[in-house]
């Protein structure tokens, strides 16, 4: 590793729990590349938490890339937009990775690419129009959360909100698409975070990386000491390695010092925290105009033939970006979109990708084994590993007597299911599942 430079900050307050996980980050090296225009893609209207689109056009519909097909006046939603140009096919229901019905809009690419012709920069001169393009050009958060990002960003201005986070942690395992995007578009990461602090007010920056990519925050350390930040307000702070850092309330915990109470937002505290692929593409959609499209995703795992960051636009099937890899080297016995540890397991690769989705990863039988469950021996690591301070052996307790008191009283909502407590279990409990299932039958008894 590479030496720290000089100006760089580190943590203000170590978080507790978490735990240390292999990084596997194989395709750091390896610049993006952009797959060949799909034939066809398939776009769900609900990519991103809240309420979904309805879509706007019809079969036999021509449109064009960047031309809005689906939206609502919800306020907790984001517009969707064709990825490709070419011919509406359907629009129907598909089923989404998590097995919930969807509506989506199918197009037929001509091959063209052809931008919407509507498509130009957004006057962007206070905070209401900049809200309102952030909200046009359909952002959701790029990390894997999906929050429409108007929404996280359109706090009131009377709250007292002064610290911007943006979070380059990444401390997923395989997963590099956001270091990528530090290493080679690091200026828009900058150019973003200026123009967001100016217009919403922010008094302080902090740009946190872990230290297990010493060359992105030396990249990003040259281009921040410039003449466009005035005072040193924008601030690079290096994170020790360590899974879930990249969570909004552990980052705030590690950047700030400032601890976000249970049910609370990072907002409750005074931060926003926003990914550092989110931040980058707001900088180039203020320079053209152009809306979320297409996305960066790591391919990797020890399946894939070809490991690879790809750019795809988004929609596009899930099967013909593995096949683009060099397809499975060997038969998968696990496929994940998202992460290893909070990813979500898929049954086909006939799927298309999401806005939210930053990974493919495909294992072969071997590493998709589970462990050999046993009986829990009271050892204590699950809530030795839990950054949250909860106790899940006592959650699996209540949730398998259905004692929803307990449940709601220990804790059981506040879990982010970040999987540290299924990773270090030696007794091989699907701790994760069990947290769930309990999530679930809460929800279900006050449906009553």
């Amino acid at each position: 590793m590479s030496k720290i430079p000089a100006g760089v900050l580190t943590a203000v307050k170590k978080v507790r729990g978490g735990v240390a996980v292999d990084h596997r980050k194989n395709t750091a090296d390896l610049e993006v590349v952009r797959i060949p225009t799909p034939e066809k893609v398939v776009i769900p209207m609900q990519m991103h938490i809240g309420a979904p689109c309805e879509p706007v056009v019809k079969p036999g519909d021509d449109v064009s890339v960047g031309q809005v097909i689906g939206d609502t006046d919800k306020f907790v939603s984001a517009p969707i937009h064709a990825t490709v140009s070419g011919k509406v096919k359907a629009v129907g229901d598909i089923k989404m990775p998590n097995g919930i019905l969807a509506k989506a809009v199918t197009i037929e690419s001509d091959g063209e690419m052809r931008l919407w012709e509507g498509i130009e920069p957004p006057k962007v001169t206070n905070r209401d129009e900049f809200l309102k393009a952030v909200r046009a050009s359909g952002l959701v958060g790029l990390g894997g959360a999906g929050f429409p990002t108007h929404v996280k960003l359109g706090f009131s201005p009377d709250k007292n909100i002064d610290t911007l986070v943006i979070n380059a942690a990444e401390c997923e395992p395989f997963i590099t698409v956001d270091y990528r995007e530090c290493i080679d578009n690091s200026w828009d990461i900058l150019s973003a975070v200026y123009t967001i602090k100016d217009l919403l007010g922010f008094k302080n920056v902090v740009i946190a990386v872990e230290d297990n990519k010493p060359e992105a925050f030396n990249v990003l350390k040259r281009i921040a000491d410039n003449e466009y930040d005035v005072g040193d307000k924008v601030k690079l702070m290096v994170l020790k390695s360590r899974y879930p850092q990249g969570a909004e309330k552990m980052m705030v915990q590690s950047a700030t010092g400032r601890k976000v109470p249970p049910g609370k937002l990072p907002a409750d505290v005074g931060c926003v925290v926003m990914n550092v692929a989110s931040a980058a593409f707001v900088s180039r959609y203020l320079k053209t105009g152009k809306p979320l499209v297409s996305r960066s995703l790591t391919v990797d795992g020890s399946a894939i033939a070809e490991p690879k960051n790809v750019r795809v636009p988004i929609g596009t099937n899930i099967g013909e970006i593995i096949d683009f890899c060099g397809g499975f080297k060997t038969e998968p016995g696990k496929i994940i979109t998202g992460g290893p540890m909070m990813g979500l397991a898929i049954v086909n690769t006939d799927l298309p990708v999401l806005k939210q989705n930053n990974a493919i990863l495909a294992f072969d039988k071997n590493d998709a084994q589970f462990k050999k469950q046993t009986d829990c021996i009271r050892c204590g690591s699950c809530a030795a590993a839990c950054p949250l301070s909860l106790t899940p052996t006592n959650i699996v307790r209540a949730t398998k007597a259905k004692d929803y008191e307990t449940m709601k009283r220990i804790g059981v909502n506040v879990c982010m299911e970040c999987g540290s407590c299924a990773y270090s279990c030696p007794a091989g409990i699907p701790l994760v599942q069990y947290m769930k299932l309990a999530k679930a039958v809460l929800r279900e008894e006050a449906a009553k």
